[in-house]
């Protein structure tokens, strides 16, 4: 896949994930920007990649930022938005300022940074939205109140954003089961056994492995493509069959 003159946007693009996408696109040709909060990769700035610090939950820290995207590239081609985080608690355990948290940056962001690419690719008539959503769309672990929730809700954008804008632009949610990120091993560290429950990560998956953040790019970088110009309003689970048995008896 060709993506020289195409601008990409992706958010929490630092590390995980959003960097697996990054390095595909820009190995492919394309411009990349990437966002995040992290302030130790503005060294990565060149001719085809720049660096913006950003809070996308912050309509003012996004929109500055599109300013400086249509001043360095002139417009966006796609939008990957992945960044997210995750908390842990029940619906009684989570503090109000962790709902909202949880909220800003896995829901908040998507619509804003959607908010101020569309325009971009509207004035193309040609455009894609990726919205990295979760398995956890569909499944859910104990005490993920906050983060199923706010994954579960991407899906009803992801459809609203492929409706409102045919056929112009196409919309698709990626939910990746789990994959070996940054948090996902900040996760497991706070365990006390976090060998063992690397274990039960991988034994959930047909797969019986865990997935790779540039598995998820690839398909990422797909979608993005004219060859998935028939994808919208969907929801596509990269998840190594995690969820698709019920576990018992063999006979």
């Amino acid at each position: 896949m060709n993506y020289q003159n195409k601008t990409v946007v992706i958010t929490g693009a630092a590390k995980g994930i959003g960097a697996a996408c990054a390095k595909l696109f820009f190995d492919a040709g394309a411009n990349v920007v990437l966002l995040d909060v992290a302030k130790d990769t503005s060294n990565i700035n060149d001719d085809r990649r720049l660096y913006i610090h950003c809070d996308v939950s912050s309509e003012t820290q996004v929109n500055e930022a599109f300013q400086k995207v249509e001043q360095h590239f002139g417009s966006v081609d796609f939008l990957v938005n992945n960044a997210g985080i995750q908390r842990y608690g029940t619906v009684t355990e989570t503090t109000v300022e962790e709902w909202d948290l949880v909220m800003n940056v896995n829901l908040k962001s998507l619509f804003l940074c959607s908010k101020y690419a569309i325009p971009f690719m509207l004035e193309k008539k040609k455009g894609v939205v990726i919205n990295i959503a979760s398995v956890q769309a569909f499944l859910s672990q104990q005490k993920v109140a906050a983060y199923t929730t706010a994954k579960s809700a991407i899906l009803g954008l992801t459809r609203s954003i492929a409706v409102d804008y045919a056929p112009h632009i196409r919309c698709v949610a990626v939910c990746p089961g789990t994959i070996d990120t940054p948090m996902l091993r900040d996760s497991i560290a706070l365990s006390p056994d976090p060998d063992e429950v690397m274990q039960e990560c991988v034994d959930m998956h047909l797969t019986k492995r865990i997935g790779t953040p540039e598995e998820v790019a690839e398909l990422v970088m797909f979608l993005c493509d004219d060859k998935a110009s028939f994808i919208t309003g969907q929801a596509i689970r990269i998840d190594g069959g995690l969820g698709i048995t019920i576990q018992g008896s063999k006979r």
